[in-house]
């Protein structure tokens, strides 16, 4: 039984890694904050990509891939720019300073990485940064609820709140849930949640919040998986008090 179980949830890991590639990633906390074209690190930090990194309790808004920037110079306005988009590869392009990989800053980090692009042509330059436009957070639930699919984390929302925005829970679903979250280096958090006892409240704490780009999967009764193969005829006695 534990192996069996051990093996779904390997199934379904790589089920959300491959998911990722057909829906809009709202926060990509394992970005690299430099450009393609870095030396690689030591050894030392390889090792450390091969451990889970513990997951920043308030983290801030990263730079994305077509986010739309504001840039003033106050004292320099000749250098303002009121709408600079972020290009597929990550780079900005900035008025007399060239291009500058921003993908994976946060706006504070932006703003540093700016004054040292344009610190060639002007001294100790001071430069606001405004996010116009970014990507919305996201969650994805899908399994057996009413309309799987993704959906808006406009607000802060927990998970069973999730699920009754995708429809609640079907006729078919398990009460167990399974909860994934993208953690750095590029793993993945899975955290399995009884919801009867939630439900019931048993456990409350494990109703967690919900983080942009979490995954919530609701499998199928396996009672269910197993009437879709029994035969139904004429002179088959079947028990059905049994389910």
């Amino acid at each position: 039984m534990t192996s069996n179980r051990g093996r779904f949830l390997r199934i379904v890991t790589m089920l959300f890694l491959g998911s990722s590639s057909l829906f809009a990633q709202g926060y990509v906390a394992s970005v690299s904050t430099t450009s393609p074209g870095h030396s690689a690190t030591s050894s030392t930090d390889d090792s450390s990509r091969d451990r889970p990194v513990a997951t920043e309790r308030n983290p801030r808004y990263r730079i994305n891939r077509d986010d739309i920037l504001s840039l003033t110079f106050p004292l320099s306005p000749e250098f303002n720019q009121p709408k600079v988009t972020v290009q597929p590869d990550g780079f900005v392009s900035l008025e007399g300073a060239g291009s500058l990989y921003v993908q994976g800053l946060t706006l504070p980090e932006t703003v540093a990485a700016v004054r040292k692009a344009y610190s060639k042509n002007l001294h100790e330059p001071i430069v606001d940064i405004d996010l116009i436009d970014f990507q919305r957070a996201y969650f994805v639930v899908f399994g057996q609820v009413g309309k799987p699919g993704q959906y808006d984390l406009r607000y802060d929302m927990t998970v069973t709140e999730a699920i009754a925005t995708a429809g609640g829970l079907s006729a078919t679903a398990k009460t167990q849930v399974f909860l994934y979250h993208r953690g750095e280096g590029g793993w993945v958090e899975a955290k399995e949640l009884k919801l009867k006892d939630i439900l019931h409240g048993k456990n409350v704490a494990e109703d967690v919040s919900m983080r942009p780009g979490d995954m919530i999967f609701v499998p199928e009764k396996t009672i269910t998986k197993f009437r879709k193969y029994v035969p139904y005829g004429i002179g088959t006695g079947i028990n059905t008090g049994l389910y």
